[in-house]
Order: C-alpha cells, then sequence, then structure tokens
C-alpha cells in the first residue's frame, strides 16, 4: 500500500475500498522496517497518525465531503511550519520549537483531508550541512539534499507524497539521486508562509512522489494566491492533476541543453543523453546557451548569500559557535555582498529570464541534467547543485523524471524546464516523457 500511487489509493480511499488507517498503517509497518537504515524522518508519532487516520475515517463515514487527498499520508521537510509536530529547521538552536500555527502548505493539505505522517530531515537551514539521511539505494552514498529525508522517504516506500523546498538544487538534485519524481513550480505559485526564509526571491517549495500524476495531485490543492505571502499573484488556478492525464495536443518540441557546466557531467550522464536523443529522433534539438548565461550560478550564489546574512542572522547572533562551518561562511559572505552587488545579481535574474525566451518562443520544454551524474559516495556532502542554480534563479518550474541508472547501479534523473507560469504545460510535457522512458524500458 505504502508503494502504491497516491492518485489509485485516493480513489480506493474514496470509494470505500480501503480505510485511512489501513494506508496509514502500511506506511508505519515500512517506516519501522526501514527507518534505523535510511533516517528519513527527525519527527513521527506512530499514536498521533493512527489518530489522524481513525479521524479522517470518521469524518467519511459520517458522509461530509472529501477532499482530493482524503486519507493520503504526506510527510513535510522539517522547515514547514506544523502545529502538531516540532518544526527545528536542522538545527540545534530550533531544538523544540513548536509553532503556533500550521505554514499555508500544511493548512491546505489537511484542508484537503491528507494525513500529516510526520517531518522529514533537512539539511542546516535548508543549506549544505548534511543530516543523518542516507540514500535507500546504497546507504553508503548521499540522498542529496536539503529535502533529504523527503526525497528519501517517498523513494523507499515509507510514504507516497513528500513536500520539500528548493533554493538551488534541494527538490530536483534529490529526486535525482533517489530515483523519484520531484516537480518544483514557478517560483510564487505555492506560498511560503510558516516556512523558513533564507531568501525570499529563489525560495520555492515542491512535492516528491512517485510519478508526475502524484506530484501534481498534491501541488494542485497547496498552489495559489495567499494574502500573507506577496510573492504569490492572484491569477486562475490550473488544474495540475487533469495536465498530468491529459496527452499534450501535438508532440511536443524538446531543447535538450547541456547547460553552463555540461563538460563536468559524468560518462553516465553523457550516455543517457545520447539515448534519450535517439529515442526522442525529430523531436528534440541540441540547443547551446550563450555564454552569457554563465553569470547565472555566480549571481545566484551572490543573491542568494546576500538573503542568507539578512534572514539566518538571528541564528548567528544565537550561537555562531553551533552553526555548521559551511553555514557560518555562507553568513559571512553575504554581510560582504554589497547593494550594488546584490541588485546587479537581481538585474541578472531578469535579463537570464528574458534570455530563455526565444527557446521557450520555439520549444515546449528544455530537457537538461538534474545533476552531474549518480549520488556521490559519502555522507559528507550532498552533491554539486550547479546544474540546477540556472532554473532556480530564473525562476521557472522545473521537474525531475528517473532516467536510468549509472556504473554503480543508482537512479540519473532528466531534468525537464518550463517557462515560468506555465506550470501545467510542464506537468503535461513531464507526464508525457515519463511514459515516453517507460515504453522504452
Amino acid at each position: 500500500m505504502s508503494t502504491a500511487r497516491a492518485s489509485d489509493v485516493a480513489r480506493r480511499l474514496a470509494e470505500g475500498a480501503v480505510s485511512a488507517r489501513d494506508v496509514a498503517e502500511a506506511c508505519l509497518d515500512r517506516i519501522a522496517a526501514r527507518e534505523e537504515e535510511v533516517r528519513a524522518f527527525v519527527h513521527l508519532s506512530p499514536e498521533y497518525v493512527r489518530a489522524q487516520a481513525d479521524a479522517i475515517d470518521a469524518h467519511r463515514k459520517a458522509g461530509r465531503p472529501l477532499g482530493a487527498l482524503h486519507g493520503i499520508p504526506v510527510a513535510l521537510k522539517d522547515i514547514i511550519d506544523t502545529v502538531d509536530y516540532p518544526t527545528e529547521n536542522g538545527t540545534v538552536l530550533d531544538a523544540g520549537r513548536r509553532p503556533s500555527v500550521d505554514s499555508a502548505i500544511a493548512a491546505r493539505l489537511r484542508a484537503a483531508g491528507a494525513l500529516v505522517i510526520g517531518k522529514t530531515v533537512t539539511t542546516e537551514l535548508a543549506f549544505q550541512y548534511p543530516g543523518p539521511t542516507r540514500n535507500p539505494h546504497n546507504p553508503n552514498h548521499t540522498p542529496g539534499g536539503s529535502s533529504s529525508g523527503s526525497a528519501a522517504a517517498v523513494a523507499d516506500g515509507m510514504v507516497p507524497i513528500a513536500f520539500g523546498t528548493q533554493t538551488v538544487g534541494s527538490m530536483i538534485r534529490p529526486a535525482s539521486f533517489c530515483g523519484v519524481v520531484g516537480i518544483k513550480l514557478t517560483h510564487g505559485t505555492v506560498p511560503m508562509t510558516g516556512v523558513l526564509s533564507t531568501a525570499e526571491p529563489l525560495d520555492t517549495a515542491g512535492v516528491f512522489a512517485l510519478n508526475v500524476a502524484d506530484a501534481a495531485l498534491a501541488l494542485n490543492v497547496c498552489q495559489g494566491h495567499d494574502p500573507a505571502d506577496p510573492r504569490t499573484r492572484v491569477i486562475p488556478r490550473a488544474d495540475l492533476f487533469a495536465a498530468a492525464l491529459e496527452p499534450p495536443p501535438v508532440t511536443p518540441r524538446i531543447a535538450i541543453i547541456g547547460g553552463p557546466f555540461w563538460e563536468d557531467v559524468s560518462a553516465d550522464v553523457r550516455g543517457l543523453f545520447e539515448e534519450l536523443e535517439n529515442l526522442l529522433g525529430d523531436e528534440a534539438d541540441r540547443v547551446s546557451l550563450p555564454e552569457v548565461f554563465g553569470n547565472a550560478f555566480p549571481a545566484h550564489m551572490q543573491v542568494m548569500k546576500a538573503q542568507f546574512a539578512r534572514n539566518l542572522r538571528n541564528y548567528r547572533e544565537r550561537g555562531a559557535e553551533k552553526l555548521s562551518p559551511q553555514m557560518t561562511s555562507a553568513l559571512a559572505e553575504g554581510a560582504k555582498v554589497l547593494a550594488t552587488e546584490y541588485l546587479s545579481g537581481l538585474d541578472w535574474q531578469t535579463a537570464l529570464r528574458t534570455g530563455l525566451e526565444p527557446i521557450f518562443d520555439r520549444y515546449d520544454v528544455i530537457v537538461t541534467p538534474s545533476a552531474g551524474g549518480e549520488a556521490p559516495p559519502g555522507l559528507e556532502s550532498t552533491g554539486d547543485s550547479k546544474y540546477n542554480a540556472l532554473w532556480t534563479f530564473v525562476g521557472a518550474p522545473c521537474a525531475n523524471i528517473p532516467a536510468g541508472k549509472g556504473t554503480n547501479g543508482l537512479p540519473i534523473g532528466v531534468q525537464l524546464v518550463g517557462r515560468a507560469g506555465e506550470d501545467a504545460r510542464l506537468i503535461r510535457n513531464a507526464a508525457w516523457l515519463e511514459h515516453r522512458l517507460s515504453e522504452a524500458g
């Protein structure tokens, strides 16, 4: 049950073929069997999970309306506030922190009938210092970060859906390393109210799932304007789940872009993209980005670290000695960024977003590496996020689709990038490519 598709389980729950308690018990059994090795969760109470499930079942038996996620267990990265579980942001400086209100994400999930099963491990303050989570495919390899626990929990079948966040590559990279679908929408589409703020121009929430449709089902209920988050906009909400189920009106035109760091990818990734080109044939073209796009990564780092210095300053003031060297260094670097340098970084954000428009005028979607290769060995690092920085920097919607395995038998994914604001189109094209890859074996 815990490894079944969330959309299928939601249908069976609505029909009464299974109960929320049945689904919850299946997830708890899997967690009990595997958590000691994978270490995906930081907060979980089986008794409370069962109480939630029983309440959800009673809701259905009373004949009340059912939400789109009725009875579906969902895990949340431990930077997403919840009133019923602590939210400790991956740092001892927030040990025991209990939010007084739910984040917008948690509130919308509960309103849709979801069961918040627990909180998953995040790296320290959603940056680079790893937590204890291990890659389910090989515990001697990293699961990626910073949404490490969420990606690993879905990959190991502990939970069908888990939320994470991305400021550089914290959704797409762990999705690739763990072999699951990971989707983040256009910046500002999912409200970040009640989520640890690290860099407002970049922070974006996303979902891990076993397939595109399940991710779209969860994102569908969490998207939309929130008056408390000025990044969100009052615009019509596209039906993302419907988009995942419907075929594109025409065969998508695909731009295959190696990106600014193509020379650094592994032989496995190069081979995978050669196979992908052969599979897609005339539907895809190799497209090169102008050299100016090489400015994205340094500009991204400049904007992000300046935001760190402002938003995370209180952690340094409360206990700098309890922060990792990585975080201490990032805060120090951010404090040195001049206002003119920060504003120049934002100018690059606008310029590069505009520079991608001719590509999206001609092509429906970009396909590019999710990561430089398989999950690297060791747990001291979460891997390299430079393959994701450009696309996060311009606020584009992105998806990782599992596409193969590397030399060490670990997953490798491909990253799909859509035009900012066209989330439904990206999801439809991601589902299309998912199907093509499945057919190809």
